[in-house]
């Protein structure tokens, strides 16, 4: 499957629109990394565990579109967007949604 933040994909025709897809997905934050974030912010530097989640997170969202977009028959996903936003008490929680137009090219 081809994806693409673009509303076109150079070199190929969109044929059909088969309708927008989404992916979401929820991920908590445990105690542990936030202790360890919390020191990192004191400290500096980057923190490895957020980074990994964040980036599990988007890539569960994205699988989650790409099936949605293949169970209407299409073979590419344009105007991919990525939200990021932290939900629940305190922000404890991490949320990543994705969404595009799927599309048969």
């Amino acid at each position: 499957m081809i994806l693409s933040t673009t509303q076109q994909i150079e070199g190929h025709t969109i044929r059909e629109y088969k309708g927008i897809v989404t992916g979401e997905t929820i991920i908590g934050a445990n105690v542990f990394r936030d202790f360890m974030a919390g020191i990192r912010d004191i400290v500096g530097g980057r923190s490895a565990s957020y980074e990994k989640v964040l980036a599990e997170a988007k890539d569960t969202s994205m699988q989650e579109m790409m099936q949605r977009a293949q169970a209407l028959g299409a073979n590419a996903i344009v105007g991919i967007d990525i939200d990021y936003e932290t939900i629940g008490a305190n922000g404890s929680m991490l949320m990543v949604a994705t969404s595009g137009t799927a599309v048969v090219i």
